[in-house]
């Protein structure tokens, strides 16, 4: 039977098989002797290492890949691989820990065994990273309806060190309240765009900001809204040159490519 306290009991250790010991003595050793440079030598780190808890391998060096935290995906775990998952990642760094679309049963295990989290749209983060980039990340949506995914993407933003600004409910059913924000709009670095119906929002402010645009329907709409497939479609097949679609729903998937474009435009450190 599951238990918080046996999950917690049985937080996984990094284990000589995952690690690979025997390689990581032999790069140091080729540091050390000046065979190989530091700079090969991180490089061969960033694929490791991970950790086996069970029935996942917890990514413990994806931000030195890719420069972001692992994000855990609820739906298909169980509230015990949750807990199992967080409590790896809680145990071996210090970095923020993301879960996304938690169902009740996984948010009420994941808060009973590691306390309270930050909360949005079934989304729980703990250790949020400190902010480093201080520019202007705008998350749009055309209606009220599609908050939550605007919720999560802010969320997530907050994940990657990232503090987003809103606007919501300036669909083009009402063109007069998206203008009124017009200067917000032009001044903003990244723009994501939460749109549901015929998603049309997304070709608007595509074609009034030179920024990257994010754009990420939703299933939000009527008959021919046909769950969100209509805005996709729209979005991919917008005017506005250079737009960026992600899924239905997918407000951590935008957070993601906004994080991906901020990084790439930072400067980078000298050796």
């Amino acid at each position: 039977m599951f238990t918080i306290a046996k999950a917690r009991g049985t937080v996984a250790k990094w284990q000589d098989d995952y690690v690979d010991v025997g390689t990581l003595r032999q790069l140091i050793d080729g540091v050390s002797a000046g065979t190989v440079s530091p700079d090969e030598a991180v490089e061969r780190l960033k694929r490791l290492p991970f950790s086996d808890v069970g029935d996942a391998l917890v990514d413990h060096h994806r931000h030195l890949r890719q420069g972001a935290p692992e994000a855990v995906y609820g739906p298909g775990k169980t509230p015990e691989q949750c807990v199992l998952i967080v409590a790896e990642l809680l145990a071996h760094g210090t970095g923020p820990i993301l879960v996304t679309r938690t169902s009740h049963d996984q948010c009420l295990a994941l808060t009973t065994a590691f306390g309270p989290a930050e909360m949005a749209n079934g989304s729980m983060l703990w250790r949020a990273a400190t902010p480093w980039y201080e520019g202007r990340a705008l998350v749009i949506s055309a209606g009220t309806a599609d908050v939550p995914v605007v919720d999560e993407c802010l969320l997530a933003l907050r994940a990657h060190g990232i503090i987003g600004t809103r606007i919501t409910d300036v669909g083009v059913a009402g063109l007069h309240r998206l203008l009124d924000r017009l200067d917000d709009i032009m001044a903003a670095d990244v723009i994501v765009v939460v749109a549901g119906m015929e998603g049309a929002l997304a070709s608007v402010v595509g074609g009034l900001s030179g920024k990257p645009v994010i754009a990420v329907p939703t299933n939000v709409g009527y008959g021919s809204g046909l769950e969100g497939i209509t805005a996709l479609l729209a979005m991919h097949a917008t005017c506005a040159n250079g737009v960026t679609v992600v899924g239905i729903d997918n407000g951590y998937g935008a957070a993601c490519a906004v994080s991906r474009i901020l990084r790439s435009l930072q400067p980078k450190e000298k050796s």
